[in-house]
């Protein structure tokens, strides 16, 4: 009995001084920079163009150490004092970080699986970048003239035609890229990749939804495996014919506003920002509008996608351009959820919706959107 009690103890010390769920360790070298400091960010899970910073320390005898917690896999970032940023996938587990002090892109960071494959893979396509470098500036160079005349003449059948020769020189990398995504169902890489498929031209929403039902379910609950989910369902639900989906936020006055309250005989959603230049120049047209017709029907709400602290230059833009109808705002910029559900990728984007709530069309401006609510008013 007292062997089993000794086994259980030593057992249950064992398990103690293991790594809990979350915990991460970066273990790094640094030769010849004695000194310097290294600092840890993440990405910031609202700002996603934008990191957080994590820690800070200095490098000592050619080491340094970091430990924290992260709950999923995310960015990551190495920043070295006075060389530039060392990217990587912070997670769970024993993180190696080899620092290369004279050439940053050839640093290493190893040891849990999410790295050794993002580290495999930056190789992979370097090589193909480097090869496909060559060629793209070939093609430039011999096409440049016929480029510039094409432009001055606003020939826009001879700029498509060589922007697509283009793309097929460079259409190796993006194979790649589809490959790794369709072949790696448990890389948070795989997950990044498939989220930025959203952002091609014309998307292949069936493949997309192919890769992503491929994920494991950890990869699916990540963030990019939520935006996927998210960007399917948009794409999806956000079809003309289909009712729009309800949504709800606040007010520069603090009040919640739902669309279901705002719905009129004709209803236009406006998603702008105060930064986006072209939303600010359409609004006259839409102030225009919604002054001739707001008394025969027409309601609009406005959502817009300004940054997080950037509210006081969303209410300065609501006074300076005169928008008097409801306006809502999360202020979290390309990551509001009103935005992902409707699938907006780019601003102004607008939906108009009939008396039932349906969505009769998409993006219409100037005369077009006029002749529509005219017709859906029956005015």
């Amino acid at each position: 009995m007292k062997k089993i009690l000794l086994l259980l103890s030593v057992t249950a010390i064992m398990v103690s001084c293991n790594k809990t769920d979350g915990e991460f360790k970066i273990v790094g070298t640094a030769a010849d920079i004695d000194g310097k400091t290294i600092i840890l960010q993440k990405q910031d899970t609202v700002n996603l163009g934008a990191m957080v910073n994590i820690d800070t320390v200095k490098v000592e005898n050619g080491k340094f150490e970091f430990e924290g917690i992260a709950t999923e896999p995310i960015i990551g970032m190495l920043v070295v004092e006075g060389k530039g940023n060392v990217d990587f996938v912070l997670e769970t587990g024993d993180i190696k970080a080899a620092i290369n002090k004279d050439t940053l892109v050839n640093s290493v960071v190893s040891g849990t699986y999410n790295n050794d494959e993002l580290t495999s893979f930056k190789k992979e396509i370097t090589v193909i970048q480097k090869d496909l470098s060559v060629k793209s500036k070939a093609f430039q160079d011999a096409n440049m003239d016929k480029m510039k005349e094409a432009r001055a003449k606003n020939d826009t059948v001879v700029i498509k035609a060589l922007v697509d020769q283009h793309q097929t020189i460079m259409k190796p990398l993006a194979d790649k890229n589809w490959q790794y995504a369709e072949t790696h169902p448990k890389s948070f890489l795989s997950a990044l990749l498939t989220e930025g498929f959203f952002f091609i031209e014309k998307p292949e929403v069936a493949r997309i939804k192919k890769i992503y039902n491929s994920f494991s379910s950890d990869l699916k609950n990540t963030r990019p495996g939520k935006a996927i989910k998210a960007r399917i369902d948009a794409i999806e639900n956000i079809v003309i014919g289909n009712v729009a989906p309800d949504f709800k936020a606040k007010s520069p006055e603090g009040k919640e506003i739902s669309l279901k309250q705002s719905l009129g005989k004709v209803t236009i959603i406006d998603f702008w920002a105060s930064w986006c230049m072209p939303c600010r120049q359409e609004n006259p047209n839409v102030v225009a509008l919604y002054n001739e017709f707001h008394e025969k029907g027409l309601n609009i709400i406005g959502v817009s996608l300004d940054q997080p602290n950037d509210g006081a230059k969303w209410k300065q833009a609501i006074e300076q351009d005169k928008l008097t109808w409801p306006q809502i705002s999360n202020l979290k910029g390309w990551q509001d959820p009103i935005a992902q559900k409707y699938n907006v990728k780019s601003i102004p984007a607008t939906f108009i919706l009939d008396a039932s709530g349906k969505i009769v069309a998409k993006d219409l401006r100037g005369e077009e959107l006029k002749a529509k609510v005219k017709e859906l008013l029956g005015a």
